[in-house]
């Protein structure tokens, strides 16, 4: 019976693993891929962190540079060897840094409800200045109280963007990550069983990709003409 009772926990746990946690995590990731991969050839990624998010199609780049103001991310992403270069730096001094039209595609993932608002909008147009292809921001999907994690006094949530503020500045969006109420902060689950709703979420995913008003997150992407 205990045998019968373990190998069921294992199903499940496979089961979960690759039809509801992989997914959840990789869909924005997939989403870069398609955008980035073969029109693409050098990348900024502003905010890095510890580079989870371009980890997947990192050797598909040519020429990438990962910056953050959070020392021990970097070490991790430099680690990791997802960059060709990793700079300690703000996201404000990217002007300062890098020349006009520097890279084909310009990141931020989780990057942007970090900042006040002004400053993120100065940072959206500073973006478009460095990037002569496309800009890709993902970030919440209106504004998500958090506080510091992980002794990063930087992840506190400052600001929130929505769909039509980030459309008027001509931006395609799409909806990431399931309904919106399913999920709290750091993308968890709301309520439990925290498996049951978070499975819910994947299978809404569909549904909110075309329909980012009720998403939890939006990926959004801007041509550079």
């Amino acid at each position: 019976m205990k045998r019968i009772k373990k190998e069921k926990r294992n199903i499940l746990s496979t089961f979960y693993k690759h039809f509801v946690e992989l997914p959840f995590k990789s869909q924005h990731v997939k989403m870069l891929e398609r955008e980035v991969v073969g029109s693409c050839q050098t990348l900024l990624d502003i905010g890095c962190g510890e580079g989870s998010h371009v980890c997947g199609i990192a050797s598909q780049i040519e020429y990438s540079v990962g910056i953050d103001s959070f020392g021990p991310s970097l070490e991790i992403a430099k680690q990791r060897g997802v960059y060709t270069e990793t700079k300690l730096m703000s996201a404000s001094d990217v002007r300062n840094v890098f020349d006009n039209d520097s890279f084909d595609c310009v990141v931020a993932f989780d990057l942007i409800e970090h900042l006040e608002k002004a400053d993120g909008w100065r940072l959206l147009r500073n973006m478009e200045s460095l990037a002569t292809k496309k800009v890709i921001v993902f970030t919440p999907n209106g504004f998500l109280p958090q506080g510091p994690l992980h002794d990063n006094k930087y992840q506190v949530h400052r600001s929130g963007w929505s769909v039509s503020e980030m459309r008027m500045c001509g931006y395609r969006v799409f909806g990431i990550h399931g309904i919106k109420p399913l999920l709290c902060e750091t993308s968890s689950p709301r309520w439990k069983p925290k498996k049951f709703w978070k499975a819910l979420s994947v299978l809404t995913q569909p549904l909110c990709l075309g329909l980012p008003k009720i998403a939890f997150q939006i990926f959004c992407v801007k041509e550079i003409c």
